[in-house]
């Protein structure tokens, strides 16, 4: 990667965080009454989503790092226990980035104009971020909030159930937004800028 590159990366990285940051403040206002132990259905993924598409999975976990971590510093998150703010923030966020393992091939299917190609590979890329980050909070739920299970209802599904509303309606809406997005953006600017990449 050349000294431009590195610039281009960098200022990419530092926006779509903000971005997303931002993305996720408005939701966490919104639907802190129905997820009040944390969590909302927030479109806050799109932009690691797309740095993830655009940059591969360097681009993607950074970006989701850099969330995940400015959630924790500026207070936006509930923390009861260190490794339950690692869990739920910094590697929930940074592994919403690994949608970039389909990168190369959804970069190839635009170039090729295989449109029904790269939308199904945005759509899995949206799905493997979106369980892996989904997997770390059904564990910080099960581990750290088992207690705000209702009475005689297993703690597991307790998780599974107050982690998976959110989860499910944030993959579906994020895969959406991510599909429209790379629809009406040039074709160039997500293949050929960072085709020297892979």
């Amino acid at each position: 990667m050349n000294q431009k590159s590195k610039t281009l990366f960098l200022v990419e990285v530092a926006v779509f965080t903000a971005l997303a940051y931002l993305l996720d403040l408005a939701s966490g206002f919104i639907f802190s009454r129905i997820w009040p132990q944390g969590g909302s259905v927030s479109i806050a993924m799109v932009p690691i989503f797309l740095m993830a598409y655009r940059w591969g999975t360097k681009g993607g976990v950074l970006t989701g790092f850099l969330l995940g971590l400015l959630q924790l510093i500026l207070g936006f998150s509930t923390v009861v226990h260190p490794i339950q703010g690692f869990l739920d923030y910094i590697l929930a966020f940074a592994t919403v980035g690994l949608a970039g393992l389909v990168a190369a091939g959804l970069k190839q299917s635009l170039a090729q104009n295989r449109k029904g190609q790269w939308m199904t590979l945005a759509v899995v890329g949206a799905f493997i971020g979106s369980l892996l980050r989904f997997i770390c909070h059904f564990i910080s739920g099960i581990v750290f909030f088992g207690s705000y299970a209702p009475k005689g209802q297993p703690v597991a599904l307790y998780s599974l159930i107050y982690n998976g509303t959110y989860m499910l309606a944030s993959f579906v809406i994020s895969a959406i937004l991510v599909i429209l997005v790379i629809s009406a953006a040039p074709r160039t600017m997500l293949y050929r800028s960072a085709k020297k990449e892979f």
